[in-house]
């Protein structure tokens, strides 16, 4: 089984929330052919039409696939977790960085010496403290349909989980059991080496100050280049595939499993990276933290396994890499809010211990090392430095307006944004294409996401309204189009946060369908649907209070990334592509996005003024 939770049970907490809901097998199949039909071809939607009225018909493969999934809501406590789980990640063979661990990006600090710097590791610990401690304050959900309690879960798997390559699939490890014990001990990750730091002495919790003192040694034990051992975090960057044969090359010696054993039981790796010589531009800090520069820079100083990887630069370029597996960005923003909050209300007070103990010094991490391991960790590095060289990002901060400008005209941000997308992708194109926003459902038990489908048809009519030359459509018409397409957005927005949206449910008959060893389902080998889930425009959004933003790659060779935050007067967006796919440019697709941004701003300050003429 690829999901293990070991120790105590989950969450008490979480299982007075409902259970996911399995919606109506009509209601999701006739949601299905309305999401996909203005993104194919006419004659490909009848043969496709045909394909899932066969499916759904009376008696049909459908209905039995439904009455199992049913049963199985029944008797679990969230039906489609390991489903979703296995889909979106654990089976996935692509490497980490790029391809599935998001960032956020602090500020550019300033530090004034190399002690500031390690100082900004105290705020990551405050945050480690809180959520083992499981005193983190519940969510409650805000926008569409707010205030209700959500799922805390993924809070509790932030420093408790590990994900472990597999030849087929991995495994998403979470220590339940650490949440009720103090953290024991960290991984530190210093110019490629790996160090323990014990955050405990004595069954006591070592003090800032202490903690400062080990991670002076650590830097200090970094530089002996007698000592220096070859970079074997890189091996981690690699595809999933890959790096499962490397661990099991590796694990044949005890020096090495006794390292590895270190490392996937710690509470979180901490990354003090040289400076990387680049200008700390908003793209460039959003590149370093996704892929740390490859292996000629910090590429091989993380370790991607791990859940949480604090990166403290020395040239102030700092943020928190992620193993998405066990929580989602939103439970990242809240950790980094909470440690940029520490920085800012702690700088320059740390509390000055009365007594200072005299610790033991960090432990080098060993490895032992041949010439087959030393040809996979150069295959590994040349990988690196190909996704290093192919990724295409830009960071733009849309400074004409923001969530304010928006909420004036009654519109939700969230709508009108993934609108914009939807005509920035029209401009670029011609077409629209399926696309990806992910719907939190924590207000189940055990809730991680469903897919918002934000290319509706509704969208597709605005975009060709706005991109007419001819003058064929009136202001009245166009803003009549924009408010159907945000409309659209809004309530299929509130389907999916409410459980209601067609892509869990698709996965789970399709998941049932294996598991009763039946012939796949035509409906699953339908063009359409493999064409619908190949997510050319992947989109979230991640909003926070504190300035920093979050970043992420493509998840096909021929889309984009597009993660956006929203403020009162700017919105920040992050737009990643593959440079060898001539159909995608990052640049190209910005430049077209500030366009349609202003041309809607400036429709909406059109009409405004033509209502008002009539008053």
């Amino acid at each position: 089984m690829p999901i293990l939770e070991r120790g105590t049970a989950r969450d008490q907490d979480s299982q007075v929330l409902p259970k996911v809901p399995v919606p109506l097998l009509k209601q999701t199949l006739d949601t299905y052919l309305k999401c996909v039909q203005h993104l194919v071809k006419e004659e490909q939607f009848k043969k496709t039409r045909a394909i899932v009225e066969k499916f759904g018909a009376p008696g049909g493969v459908g209905e039995t696939l439904q009455k199992k999934l049913l049963e199985r809501r029944d008797k679990m406590a969230n039906w489609v977790y390991d489903y979703w789980l296995e889909d979106m990640y654990l089976n996935n063979r692509l490497a980490l960085p790029v391809n599935s661990s998001p960032a956020m990006v602090f500020p550019k600090q300033m530090f004034k010496d190399h002690k500031d710097a390690l100082s900004l590791f105290i705020g990551d610990l405050v945050c480690v403290k809180m959520s083992l401690r499981r005193s983190l304050p519940v969510d409650f959900t805000r926008g569409q349909l707010a205030v209700m309690p959500m799922c805390m879960e993924q809070y509790y798997r932030l420093f408790t989980s590990y994900r472990y390559p597999g030849l087929k699939t991995d495994t998403l490890t979470v220590q339940m059991k650490a949440a009720f014990s103090a953290p024991e001990h960290m991984i530190v990750a210093c110019k490629n080496q790996f160090f323990v730091l014990d955050v405990v002495a004595n069954s006591k919790q070592l003090s800032e100050e202490e903690i400062l003192s080990q991670l002076e040694k650590i830097v200090k034990m970094s530089e002996n280049a007698e000592e220096r051992l070859p970079p074997f975090g890189i091996l981690t960057s690699d595809g999933r595939t890959e790096w499962a044969q490397a661990r099991e090359a590796l694990i044949k010696d005890q020096i090495n499993r006794d390292s590895l054993a270190l490392i996937e039981s710690c509470i979180c790796v901490v990354c003090l990276d040289e400076p990387s010589g680049l200008q700390p531009s908003d793209t460039n800090r959003a590149l370093l933290m996704l892929h740390g520069g490859g292996h000629e820079k910090n590429g091989a100083n993380r370790w991607y396994d791990k859940s949480m990887q604090f990166v403290v630069g020395m040239d102030g370029i700092c943020g928190v890499v992620c193993e998405h597996s066990p929580f989602e960005g939103i439970v990242l923003v809240q950790c980094c809010e909470y440690i940029m909050k520490y920085i800012m209300e702690s700088s320059s007070k740390m509390v000055k211990s009365s007594s200072f103990r005299e610790l033991p010094p960090p432990r080098r991490l060993r490895w032992k090392c041949n010439p087959h391991i030393q040809g996979l960790l150069a295959a590994s590095a040349e990988r690196l430095q190909r996704l290093v060289n192919n990724l295409d990002m830009t960071v733009f901060k849309f400074r004409d307006y923001g969530k304010e400008f928006i909420k004036q005209q009654k519109m939700s941000p969230d709508a009108f944004i993934q609108v914009a997308l939807q005509l920035a992708f029209f401009k670029c194109t011609g077409r629209l294409v399926s696309t990806y926003e992910s719907a939190s459902i924590r207000r189940f038990q055990e809730g991680r996401v469903d897919n918002i489908r934000s290319a509706t048809a509704e969208a597709l009519a605005f975009v060709k309204s706005m991109a007419d030359e001819r003058g064929t459509f009136s202001d009245s018409e166009k803003m009549k189009r924009l408010g159907d397409a945000i409309k659209a957005q809004t309530s299929y927005t509130i389907a999916a946060i409410t459980g209601m949206a067609i892509d869990n449910h698709l996965l789970g008959l399709l998941r049932i369908s294996k598991e009763l060893n039946m012939e796949k389902p035509e409906i699953f080998c339908d063009e359409t649907y493999l064409a619908s889930n190949h997510f050319i425009l992947s989109t979230s959004q991640v909003p926070t209070t504190v300035e920093m933003f979050c970043c992420y790659g493509p998840v096909v060779p021929n889309g984009y990334g597009a993660c956006y935050n929203p403020q009162s007067d700017h919105i920040i967006f992050c737009v990643s592509s593959f440079w060898d796919n001539t159909e995608t440019s990052s640049v190209v697709f910005v430049k077209a996005l500030n366009e349609g941004l202003l041309e809607i701003r400036d429709l909406c300050n059109r009409s405004s003024a033509t209502a008002k003429k009539w008053l």
